[in-house]
């Protein structure tokens, strides 16, 4: 993995300037496989498959607390939202976080996003055009 170029994909996500699927085939292309955001710590990490690993700050300020309950509802509608109306990154956060999102992992090479609440509950999200392997 390039520091600078998984550094540069986690400035633009965070300033909203390229797309969700611009982001992701950067970080493909520079090794990422999977990389992890985590809302209690205000960080993401970027795993590669030979063990490198990356953090990046995630410096908004005013984020609200994860709730203590998982709405799987509220989250879904704001995925739909980033996914249909190009919703900004930092109010995808501040939703998902209200939503009981206290982290979740993008998949890259599965096409998939797991996202966690912090009792356990689970909500996994396929990328548009992805399946499951078994559907």
């Amino acid at each position: 993995m390039k520091s600078e170029i998984v550094a540069e994909a986690a400035r633009t996500t965070l300033d909203g300037s390229i797309p969700f699927p611009e982001v992701v085939r950067k970080l493909m292309e520079t090794g990422v496989e999977y990389y992890h955001v985590d809302y209690v710590a205000l960080q993401k990490t970027y795993y590669s498959a030979s063990g490198e690993i990356i953090k990046t700050p995630i410096n908004y300020e005013g984020l609200p607390s994860v709730s203590a309950d998982f709405n799987a509802d509220a989250l879904r509608m704001a995925i739909l939202d980033s996914q249909q109306n190009g919703q900004h990154y930092r109010d995808f956060s501040k939703r998902a976080m209200s939503a009981g999102v206290q982290g979740y992992i993008a998949f890259l090479r599965g096409q998939r996003v797991t996202y966690w609440g912090r009792n356990g509950d689970q909500h996994v999200e396929w990328f548009p055009g992805a399946k499951p392997a078994n559907a």
